[in-house]
């Protein structure tokens, strides 16, 4: 089946064609390393993350690059505030990125490439651009010349008056136009600076996403571009007014962005108190499931409310997939031989497809997953069965990036050994008050006791 999603370039749905296919060639807007990386840029991660590995499972060979901004006026300001260098700032928040790159189990993208690695490069594209008459010289940089590029806010939708209110022109630009937008900027006497035929400088934001999307992904069309939906404006539409006045093709065949995310309805700050990182989620919750099906239970393009609830609903839906499992684990003898297939499960698959093939609907694809947990659960003892489904689950696991490794097999303590023999006794004797005070005691442990027909079971709490 052919994948469809929505671009927002045309607004609409389209069917996902890769310009030189199975090749799929895909650029993502990454981290500025001047603070903690939060939740929100985790939701990105995770989404990019999630469409790759799906287009991976549909047969796609993807190249997959995501940038790391590293030369900043927020880098700059915040080196200044804490009264360290800013390649310390730097140096600190990129190996914090890659600790909670980990932490997540999201892989690295094939490339990660840091603005301060490619300058050279930049100040090439600027140079063509100027040398078309796309840009300017002036005292404090050099200047895109937007009204120049025809086509200046068709991702965004927006005409030029309407663009024009929501700018403001710092006190040191001498723009032309205040729509105009830098492409490298003269640095103060203080401030990092390399050598250009204009000055001693810096590069803008946008050119960096331009020049190094097309020197790692080694082409002048993306299939693909994400990013979040704050992007769109001005961000996106300056890297594509850039890149299309000097190569006069498209810039990306298809644009995906993402909503973005709140908590308990407000944006994140940690002015307002509400600003979670990802080690402190991580920190709290251990999982990263959790925080990955939080993310699944709205499609990537809305917006994401994060509230205690939710996550406490959240961790109960993995609860029920963490307990059939283990059902599945106890119930599998060491050699066995699959029989034929099973309708049920084998619907359940198309559907997951189907789901993902709609423009990454995960919504409807979590739901498949908790349709294939229940009808497992009502046929527990049908081995042919539940070993089906356990193959299934494990595809859906791969193509999510979810590990579902909370279920230990490991040894118990004999405190541990000691308190579960207890509780089974008491049961056996029929005091069930005692039972109930030696399961919340396991709970408050970490042990969670599942009774079952075949006995009790146990697994670590989440």
């Amino acid at each position: 089946m052919a994948i469809y999603l929505y671009n927002s370039l045309s607004r609409k749905k389209e069917e996902f064609i890769p310009l030189n296919p199975p090749q799929v060639n895909i650029y993502t807007c990454g981290v500025t390393v001047y603070d903690e990386s939060h939740i929100g840029h985790a939701r990105s991660l995770y989404i990019f993350d999630v469409i790759t590995r799906y287009l991976r499972y549909k047969g796609f060979k993807v190249n997959f690059v995501r940038n790391i901004t590293d030369i900043d006026d927020k880098i700059i300001n915040r080196a200044n505030e804490l009264k360290i260098s800013w390649k310390d700032l730097v140096k600190k928040y990129i190996d914090s990125y890659h600790e909670d790159l980990k932490l997540l189990n999201i892989d690295k993208a094939d490339y990660e490439p840091c603005a301060t690695e490619n300058i050279s490069e930049m100040i090439e594209y600027i140079k063509k651009l100027i040398d078309q008459g796309y840009a300017y010289i002036t005292e404090s940089g050099v200047y895109f010349k937007v009204r120049q590029f025809r086509e200046y806010g068709k991702l965004s939708g927006q005409g030029i008056d309407q663009m024009i209110k929501g700018v403001r022109i710092e006190p040191d630009e001498k723009k032309r136009d205040p729509l105009d937008f830098a492409l490298w900027k003269i640095s103060k006497p203080d401030e990092p600076a390399w050598t250009s035929p204009w000055g001693k400088g810096r590069p803008g934001w946008h050119i960096e996403c331009s020049v190094m999307s097309q020197k790692f992904l080694k082409t002048e069309t993306l299939d693909i571009h994400g990013g979040g939906r704050d992007l769109i404006f001005p961000h996106h539409e300056n890297e594509i007014a850039q890149t299309e006045s000097i190569t006069k093709k498209p810039f990306a065949r298809y644009w995906i962005h993402h909503g973005l995310l709140t908590i308990n309805g407000q944006k994140m700050a940690k002015s307002l108190g509400n600003f979670i990182s990802i080690k402190d989620f991580i920190a709290r919750y251990k999982e990263p499931d959790i925080l990955k099906l939080f993310f699944l239970s709205a499609h990537y393009s809305q917006p994401i409310d994060y509230t205690e609830e939710k996550i406490k609903e959240t961790v109960h839906a993995l609860e029920r997939i963490l307990i059939l499992l283990v059902k599945i684990n106890q119930r599998m003898p060491a050699v066995y031989n699959l029989k034929q297939d099973v309708v049920p499960i084998h619907d359940l698959k198309n559907r997951f497809i189907e789901a993902m093939d709609d423009d990454f609907n995960t919504p409807k694809a979590l739901a498949v997953i908790f349709d294939l947990v229940n009808l497992t659960n009502k046929n527990i003892d049908n081995l042919n069965f539940i070993l089906k489904a356990k193959i299934l689950l494990e595809e859906f696991k791969k193509i999510f990036g979810l590990s579902l490794s909370n279920i230990s097999f490991d040894t118990l303590s004999e405190e541990i050994k000691t308190l579960i023999g207890k509780r089974n006794n008491a049961r056996k004797r029929g005091d069930f008050k005692e039972a109930d005070r030696i399961r919340k005691e396991l709970e408050q442990k970490g042990i969670i006791l599942e009774d079952t027909k075949e006995g009790t079971t146990w697994r670590r709490k989440l």
